[in-house]
């Protein structure tokens, strides 16, 4: 890949797209992973207004601190980007609270974890429209294409993708020449919505770079018969994420009425018109 043209392609798009739409600028949130801080590092690279949001729910603090140095280098290199933390825990508590959530079912768990992610986003676009700026999603080609690992209507939901083309060893690349700190490059990735800070790669049971395998694979039309062992784990690993996500990757379905059910005549109606007058 020729990281650096890949590079600037990406920021000419964000660029022209946030300009042809008389918009002003980017809000990204940042958690310390590769993903945003790649993600922010191209906005910042337009020259555009880019706010970094930090949005922590109880989160790890180590992932504190990553996103903080980040958006302290990306403050240092780019007079363009502003930065904001949004302390969001007291808000999930009080939802919890709310809807008499049950931290001990796992199904309870799973919509908590999942509705972190919603708040975010909630947030996201309170800033995004007091600015006019574009909601910049963080999402690479196997989590937003391959496996669905994403939240619907919270980290999926975003105005524009500019990594969403990537594969994650691709987003590593190009984070490496653009010069993320090492610490981002090396930590493990997650989606920072678990207390126990669990990461991406447990909880999809495969690292990435396999699921990036199994994604080509199965666009060649293979099936886990035409391999064995871990080959063929890994393809039904990924085969098993993709179909459970793919209400998430498709459009969202409408019910199409039949005309025969829902077709109105307007013959009935007399159209009352205002005689001109000239002045």
């Amino acid at each position: 890949m020729k990281n650096k043209e890949v590079i600037n392609h990406i920021v000419n798009w964000l660029k022209n797209y946030a300009q042809d739409n008389k918009m002003n600028g980017f809000v990204v949130g940042v958690s310390g992973g590769i993903d945003s801080a790649l993600t922010s590092t191209l906005c910042a690279k337009t020259g555009l207004p880019t706010l970094c949001l930090e949005m922590p729910i109880k989160q790890q603090q180590n992932q504190v601190d990553r996103a903080q140095k980040h958006i302290s280098w990306l403050r240092k290199h780019h007079t363009n980007v502003a930065e904001k933390m949004v302390l969001l825990y007291p808000v999930f508590d009080a939802l919890s609270k709310a809807v008499e959530a049950d931290e001990q079912k796992n199904e309870d768990l799973l919509s908590l974890a999942n509705t972190r992610a919603r708040l975010r986003m909630v947030t996201l676009y309170y800033y995004a429209a007091c600015e006019r700026y574009l909601v910049a999603g963080t999402g690479n080609k196997v989590e937003d294409f391959g496996v669905g690992f994403y939240t619907k209507y919270g980290d999926g939901g975003v105005d524009l993708s500019p990594i969403a083309d990537l594969s994650k060893t691709q987003v590593r690349a190009l984070a490496s020449t653009l010069g993320v700190d090492q610490k981002i490059l090396s930590a493990p990735p997650t989606d920072g919505l678990w207390d126990d800070g669990r990461n991406d790669e447990e909880q999809l049971d495969a690292t990435y770079e396999q699921l990036e395998w199994a994604m080509t694979q199965h666009a060649a039309g293979k099936s886990p018969a035409d391999f064995v062992g871990e080959n063929a784990r890994v393809l039904e690993v990924f085969l098993s994420h993709h179909y459970a996500n793919k209400h998430k990757m498709e459009p969202i379905p409408v019910c199409s009425i039949p005309d025969h059910l829902i077709s109105v005549s307007y013959t009935h109606l007399t159209l009352q018109t205002t005689p001109y007058v000239k002045i």
